[in-house]
């Protein structure tokens, strides 16, 4: 039932989008594309099986670790938006209306609590709680969120929902590291699960450039489908970010002035 809520949500909603758009500019080549990577996160059987590859891989190195001998108890280490619930409703109506992310909008989206679950991601984290495996959830959502995140996590039953387990963005920083250094205070992290590549390694702190965060990824390449489980996402994250050079003001036309010069195109 609750997919099929979803489901009509997202029609009314997609339909209420395309009514207002007629009234607003064309949408930019960076609109155009997060439409386009909502619309795959929602339609895409492809999308489906890679979460379920990425959850299937997952599960493997999970049941390897338990075999291993340990001192200190076992987590998993996971982010929230686009790799355990999935907020392309949010992203496509924004897109739709040629509009950025609006923190003010963006709050009211995850208060709601309405998000659904990314493919496989449920079964998961029930598995690992199911061996005795804590999970904890580092997101960057702020702490006006808690309530909504709380109410959406539980929503899906999904294991150790609560303060202890659910650790905000600090104050001061994005950076997940410190967060990450605080669990393994009492527990062995056996697998970090996110969509964004500083959800895994500080190497990706601290606004890396394009180049740097290639470079980063291949020092990691065997952490990837070991240690480190990646959810796609083609709508939004640091991949962007980086090639826009982090800069948050760009106009619609700056950023895709910035995209045709950085594309590679058949000539």
């Amino acid at each position: 039932m609750k997919k099929i809520g979803l489901f009509i949500l997202m029609s009314g909603l997609i339909g209420s989008v395309f009514a207002q758009n007629e009234q607003t500019s064309p949408a930019s080549i960076a609109n155009n594309g997060k439409v386009w990577g909502s619309i795959y996160q929602q339609r895409a059987a492809e999308y489906k099986a890679l979460c379920f590859q990425a959850y299937n891989i997952a599960r493997f190195r999970l049941d390897a670790a338990l075999k291993k001998h340990h001192t200190k108890p076992f987590a998993v280490v996971t982010d929230i938006d686009e790799t355990l619930l999935d907020n392309s409703l949010y992203d496509a109506q924004r897109a739709l209306n040629n509009q950025e992310f609006d923190s003010k909008t963006w709050k009211e989206w995850t208060g709601k609590g309405i998000c659904d679950t990314v493919p496989g991601a449920p079964s998961f984290f029930k598995y690992a709680a199911s061996k005795g495996v804590a999970v904890y959830y580092i997101t960057n959502r702020d702490e006006d969120e808690r309530a909504g995140t709380i109410k959406n996590l539980k929503l899906y039953h999904l294991p150790y929902v609560d303060d202890q387990h659910l650790i905000l963005k600090s104050t001061t920083s994005s950076s997940k590291e410190s967060r990450r250094l605080n669990v393994l205070k009492t527990h062995e992290i056996i697998l970090l699960c996110g969509d964004n590549l500083p959800d895994f390694d500080a190497w990706y702190d601290n606004h890396p450039s394009e180049e740097n965060r290639q470079a980063a990824t291949e020092k990691l390449r065997k952490a990837f489908g070991n240690k480190y489980i990646i959810i796609p996402n083609m709508s939004y994250g640091d991949w962007e970010n980086s090639m826009f050079n982090y800069n948050y003001k760009l106009t619609n036309s700056q950023r895709d002035s910035i995209i045709k010069a950085k594309i590679k195109v058949n000539n």
